[in-house]
């Protein structure tokens, strides 16, 4: 087969892999090297999803030995297969990186022959981006679930980032949809790369190469099984206290496959997918716990609001807020304030008492923040009333009016309950 025709094949067929992100890394270059990474990350561009689109996303081969019933590359499936060589992939990295079309890459794999064999092929194509073609850019690989620790101490060597996706919340929706795979196969490997991060940076010195320096992912399927936000939010918290990962992402379920085991969904659930998001952005940034924003009672986010206004309304006896003499981490708590806004409002206030106006040039969204606000004591002059339902009634109202443009919507699939256009800059953004 040709190298053009893998490429059309294990192109698409990475484009499920939602965890592919290219930050946190300081790489510098070397004599006669080629690229360098840096912390603020590689991106130039951004898809209308907010994925970033300047790294060479691709598979290793799409032929599997698993038969996970909701993977497109599922044994069982009737798909064209392929399979690169490392050095195919090297040479294809190097060539796309002198045309200045891709600043690295990202490189995940199905399973073939055996979790070490794979293990070993991304080892060796990194080793030879690495050490032949001396390149010094991002790469951003897999973990094989399975593989033996050694090959995850090698491949931790070269790259800057790796991976190793649970997809399913629950060892119950692994038993049904995932048979040939256990959680703790998943979960042992992440523990290990995690203790082995802190354990480098203990260690740290000039003469021993980083291990793994931008961190580790994961990735989690939305919809496929009936897991409650809930419980997805809370794994995804004990994963970043637990495991120091840097991102849990979110990929609403696509109906790819036919099986009984499977839901029938007509359309991907892309606003869960941004009401998840949303909601990881107030576990890493804005204090909040998973119990906050989620309970038994209400296990599943609004449709209708962001997380962090629907919180504000079942937690209304906490507003107004004073803007002027509010801490920091209590203007976090307040709709349209986000982390770079509450700073400025506190440097601002050292020289002069804020109005309304001046949150506006600080970059506060106005629209949400005036019901739960006061500014020298006094409320917004259009907020007639501070009640609950009042505010609900406006706030949605206000959601409904921005649809979304094509710039930013990731998929035209939901017929009212569209994420918004500003609901989608929230989640690059995380200005909440």
């Amino acid at each position: 087969m040709e190298i053009y025709d893998k490429l059309k094949i294990l192109a698409d067929s990475a484009k499920y892999d939602a965890s592919c992100s290219s930050s946190g890394s300081k790489r510098k270059n070397t004599p006669n090297g080629i690229g360098n990474g840096e912390v603020s990350g590689i991106c130039h561009s951004w898809g209308a999803d907010g994925r970033c689109i300047s790294l060479l996303k691709l598979l290793l081969t799409n032929a599997c030995i698993y038969d996970c019933k909701y993977c497109i590359n599922r044994s069982n499936n009737q798909v064209k297969r392929a399979t690169f060589t490392p050095r195919e992939i090297a040479d294809i990295t190097i060539n796309f990186y002198k045309r200045n079309y891709i600043e690295g890459l990202f490189l995940s794999s199905a399973v073939i022959k055996s979790p070490d064999y794979t293990m070993q092929l991304l080892v060796t194509t990194a080793s030879i981006l690495r050490n032949e073609y001396n390149f010094n850019g991002y790469i951003h690989c897999k973990t094989i679930p399975g593989c033996s620790k050694e090959l995850i101490d090698q491949l931790g060597l070269l790259v800057d980032r790796l991976s190793i996706n649970i997809e399913l919340p629950s060892n119950e929706s692994l038993k049904l949809l995932a048979p040939q795979k256990e959680k703790i196969g998943i979960l042992e490997p992440m523990s290990y790369v995690s203790n082995n991060i802190k354990q480098n940076k203990l260690e740290k010195s000039k003469l021993k190469p980083n291990f793994v320096p931008a961190g580790q992912t994961t990735q989690l399927i939305v919809g496929a099984t009936p897991e409650t936000d809930l419980k997805i939010l809370k794994l995804s918290e004990g994963l970043y206290s637990k495991m120091d990962l840097k991102r849990v992402y979110y990929s609403a379920y696509i109906s790819v496959n036919n099986d009984t085991n499977l839901p029938t969904l007509e359309t991907p659930p892309l606003l869960r997918e941004n009401r998840l998001y949303q909601a990881d952005w107030l576990l890493r940034f804005y204090g909040f716990k998973a119990d906050d924003l989620l309970n038994d009672k209400n296990p599943n986010f609004n449709h209708l609001l962001d997380p962090k206004c629907d919180w504000a309304l079942r937690n209304i006896d906490k507003f107004p807020i004073e803007i002027n003499t509010a801490n920091y981490f209590t203007l976090l708590k307040i709709p349209g304030i986000g982390v770079i806004s509450a700073k400025k409002i506190i440097q601002a206030r050292r020289e002069f008492m804020l109005d309304f106006e001046s949150l506006k040039k600080l970059g506060v969204s106005i629209k949400r923040a005036k019901y739960f606000i006061t500014c020298k004591g006094k409320y917004f002059d259009k907020v007639f009333k501070f009640n609950q339902s009042f505010i609900e009634t406006n706030l949605i109202y206000q959601e409904r009016l921005e649809l979304p443009t094509p710039d930013f919507n990731q998929l035209t699939l939901f017929d009212k309950l569209l994420p918004t256009k500003e609901d989608t800059l929230k989640c690059l953004t995380g200005s909440l």
